[in-house]
C-alpha cells in the first residue's frame, strides 16, 4: 500500500481529493526544514511545495519512490539525487497560465500609470485643493505601442505575450543570455533589454540563471523601463535593483518574489523606506494563487500521483 506524506498542507487553498487507489495519507499544516527526514519516513510519495529536499535527505528515506512537487518550480528538490535513486519527480504545469499573465498586467498598468503615486495625492489633498478638474502630478504612460521583452517563453511567458499583444504591445522574446544566434522569432538578449520598455521574467531559478539580471543589465535598460518578476526571487540581483530604483537607472519595478520567503524584517526589499517608493510595488507571492488556479493546481497534483501509482507518471522532471 502506497503510504503518502502532505508536508506543507496549508501552502495550497483548495479541495484536494484523495487518489482513488488504497493508500495511507498523513498531512501537515507546515513542515520546517529539520522536520522533513522525520516525517517523511516509511513513505512512498512525498507531495512537497517548499520544504527542501536535498541528498541527504533523499538518501535517508530507503522507501521513497515518487516526490510529488506541488508547484511548477522544482529547485527545492535535488533531482540528481533522485535519479540516481530512480525516484521518479513530478512537477505541476500550465495551472497559472490565466492567474500570473494578470498578475503581471496589474503590476505593469499599476506602474506606467502611476497609481501609487496618485493615491498618495489624493491622500495630501492634492485633488482637494486644485483650482481645475484634474491633477497633473504624475505621468502616466500607456501600454500601447510599448514594446514588452519576455524573458521566458513557457506557459506563462505565452499568457503573458497573449495579453499584451492585446493591449497593443509589441512583444520581444529573448534569446538566452549569451547566445550569438538567435532563434527564429527571438531576440538577442541583450538587444531586449536596450529596447523594451518593460522586461518580464518567467524563467526557472537553475545555476544558469542565478543572477541573470544584475547591475550590467539594468544599466542597459531604457531609464524609464519597468522590470517586473513573479519567476523567482533569485533571478534578480537585489543589491543593485535597490541602487537602480534609488539612482534612476530603471523607471520602476514590480515584483511578486524575492530571495528569502517569507522574508525577514532586516530583508533590503521590504525596507519601509523602499516599499515608499512610488515605482515598486512588491506582493507576497501571490501572482499564481487565484482560487481557480490552486483548484486546478489541486487536481492536477493527484492526477499526477494516480498517474505514477498506474505506471504512467507524467509531468517528470526526474
Amino acid at each position: 500500500m502506497q503510504r503518502i506524506v502532505y508536508l506543507e498542507r496549508e501552502s495550497v487553498i483548495a479541495d484536494v481529493r484523495r487518489p482513488a487507489f488504497a493508500h495511507d495519507w498523513i498531512e501537515y499544516a507546515k513542515t520546517k526544514p529539520e522536520q522533513v527526514v522525520e516525517r517523511l519516513q516509511g513513505c512512498t510519495i512525498a507531495i512537497v511545495n517548499k520544504a527542501p529536499l536535498p541528498a541527504a535527505a533523499v538518501d535517508a528515506l530507503p522507501d521513497l519512490k515518487m516526490v510529488a512537487v506541488a508547484a511548477t518550480g522544482t529547485n527545492i528538490v535535488d533531482l540528481d539525487a533522485c535519479r540516481r535513486r530512480g525516484i521518479v519527480v513530478s512537477n505541476i504545469r500550465g495551472y497559472a497560465e490565466h492567474t500570473v499573465p494578470e498578475h503581471v498586467l496589474a503590476l505593469l498598468l499599476a506602474l506606467a500609470r502611476n497609481l501609487i503615486a496618485w493615491r498618495e495625492s489624493l491622500r495630501a489633498g492634492r485633488w482637494q485643493q486644485s483650482d481645475q478638474f484634474c491633477l497633473f502630478d504624475h505621468p502616466i504612460r500607456d501600454l500601447h505601442g510599448a514594446t514588452l521583452g519576455l524573458i521566458g517563453s513557457g506557459s506563462l511567458g505565452n499568457g503573458v505575450a497573449r495579453l499584451a499583444e492585446a493591449f497593443g504591445m509589441r512583444v520581444l522574446r529573448a534569446e538566452h543570455k549569451g547566445v550569438p544566434m538567435p532563434r527564429p522569432g527571438y531576440t538577442a538578449f541583450e538587444q531586449v533589454l536596450r529596447q523594451a520598455d518593460a522586461i518580464t521574467l518567467h524563467c526557472p531559478l537553475t545555476s544558469q540563471t542565478q543572477g541573470l539580471i544584475g547591475e550590467g543589465e539594468l544599466r542597459a535598460m531604457k531609464s524609464s523601463a519597468l522590470l517586473i518578476n513573479t519567476a523567482r526571487g533569485g533571478l534578480v540581483d537585489e543589491a543593485a535593483l535597490i541602487r537602480a530604483l534609488r539612482e534612476g537607472w530603471i523607471g520602476g519595478a514590480g515584483f511578486d518574489v524575492i530571495t528569502a520567503e517569507p522574508p525577514p524584517d532586516a530583508h533590503p526589499l521590504v525596507d519601509p523606506e523602499l516599499l515608499a517608493l512610488p515605482n515598486f510595488l512588491l506582493t507576497p507571492h501571490v501572482a499564481w494563487s487565484s482560487r481557480p488556479a490552486m483548484q486546478a493546481l489541486a487536481d492536477q497534483l493527484i492526477d499526477n500521483i494516480e498517474a505514477f501509482v498506474a505506471g504512467s507518471p507524467r509531468n517528470r522532471v526526474a
